[in-house]
């Protein structure tokens, strides 16, 4: 990034998760933002320096509500 903040990807293959996500893009200010989405089959959350928990945690939902099915 070339900009403080967080960047992560997790890899779906082969999981329950390889279905369809919703992106998901938040822009509060110039340092608090996020950016979710799912690409090939990989889930990528970008945002601000104190976004990583509430990416994490829109992940973690995801991954529940895709598992209740």
């Amino acid at each position: 990034m070339d900009n403080p903040g967080w960047y992560i990807r997790i890899d779906l293959l082969e999981t329950s998760l390889e279905k369809m996500f919703n992106g998901i893009q938040i822009e509060r200010t110039e340092t608090d933002w996020l950016i979710c989405r799912v690409e090939d089959q990989i889930f990528m959350g970008s945002g601000g320096v104190l976004n990583l928990d509430e990416i994490i945690e829109i992940f973690k939902k995801w991954t529940v509500s895709v598992n209740k099915l």
